[in-house]
């Protein structure tokens, strides 16, 4: 099979990171371009544990669209929301065939929710065309586009977990997520909640019920289901590196069993290859290094509790986007994604 060149835009980052050791073993796509804002040096030099590695000296390009396009057939973009849109918007211009996978919020809500909780939305054209790419629930309109919103690591567990409910969940009860995440959610660039000294042997909440993936959420509940539900989103940042952990809590219309429950779930995904069904609740570890979700579900008369686990950094970012790359260019769906975790329990 002919190789596919590819490309990231904004390298220097985590998921950057994780984009890069994922296509370099990547049985077709071929990684032809790297580039930051900067563009300076190897990619050895941002990324350490890559010296002396085949490519490790692929040089990092300052972003140009025009430059991307002339090595790429499609481009990653795992830069920060408005730089993502701004880049989008040129690269469409140049080339209306481009494919893009956007791993920014940038594409994820409509125009009037995003406006509302990041910035004035300037590409308003090629979001009308964007789908969220979830691939459980959007895989045939995935495999038709160009523009994919790769969703936030947050809306991932979450919704993967919730979907399958939300028909049965009493939309007057509202709906509350408890989330964790590895520190490595929060980005590379350091800030106080970040230091080893504040976050080593700590936990703690942050942007209780105002966190921007609280409307990501809902909107896509509605949007995927038709069913609306008041989201109490609450994020906990965790002293470990990786991995993330939701526990959603929910009111049922009338009471479900918990076997009954597990039945949902497993017909809802019975046929999915990376979401996992489990009779205990789930752990961060059996799922770290990898691109699955797990999730667990239990009840207790009209009391709905379901749990659900992510590697933030790959089923929450840069493996669920080699997923979507790998349908808008008609591949099998599971080449080159990770399926051992790290884990040893």
């Amino acid at each position: 099979m002919p190789h596919i060149r590819v490309g990231i835009i904004g390298v220097s980052g985590y998921t950057g990171l994780e984009l890069v050791k994922l296509l370099i073993n990547h049985p077709v796509f071929e990684l032809s371009y790297v580039a930051n804002t900067q563009g300076e040096g190897e990619l050895q030099d941002i990324h350490k544990m890559l010296a002396s590695l085949c490519f490790s000296h692929l040089q990092i390009q300052k972003a140009n669209p025009k430059t991307a396009l002339e090595s790429c057939e499609l481009l990653f973009l795992a830069l920060p929301h408005k730089s993502a849109m701004e880049m989008t918007q040129e690269i469409f211009a140049l080339n209306p065939q481009a494919k893009v996978i956007d791993l920014s919020a940038d594409y994820r809500l409509n125009a009037a929710n995003y406006e509302k909780y990041y910035c004035p939305h300037t590409d308003k054209e090629n979001l009308a065309h964007a789908i969220y790419g979830l691939p459980e629930y959007n895989r045939q309109y995935i495999q038709s586009a160009k523009l994919i919103a790769n969703p936030g690591c947050y809306p991932t567990a979450t919704l993967l977990a919730l979907l399958p409910f939300s028909a049965y969940i009493n939309p007057a009860c509202g709906v509350f997520v408890d989330a964790k995440s590895g520190v490595s959610g929060a980005g590379k660039s350091l800030s106080e909640n970040t230091h080893f000294s504040h976050i080593n042997e700590n936990l703690f909440s942050y942007s209780p019920l105002m966190h921007r993936h609280q409307i990501e959420i809902s909107q896509k509940c509605h949007d995927i289901t038709g069913n609306s539900l008041d989201i109490a989103f609450v994020p906990h940042l965790t002293p470990i590196t990786r991995g993330m952990l939701v526990s959603i809590f929910a009111t049922l219309h009338s009471p479900l069993s918990p076997q009954q429950a597990y039945e949902i779930l497993h017909n809802a995904y019975k046929d999915e290859p990376f979401v996992r069904i489990r009779t205990n609740p789930v752990s961060i570890a059996h799922v770290v290094g990898s691109h699955f979700c797990d999730i667990f579900v239990t009840t207790s008369g009209k009391n709905l509790y379901i749990n659900s686990s992510i590697d933030n950094l790959l089923r929450g970012a840069s493996s669920q986007a080699l997923v979507n790359a790998n349908l808008i260019c008609g591949l099998e769906e599971q080449l080159g994604v990770p399926q051992i975790p790290y884990g040893i329990f």
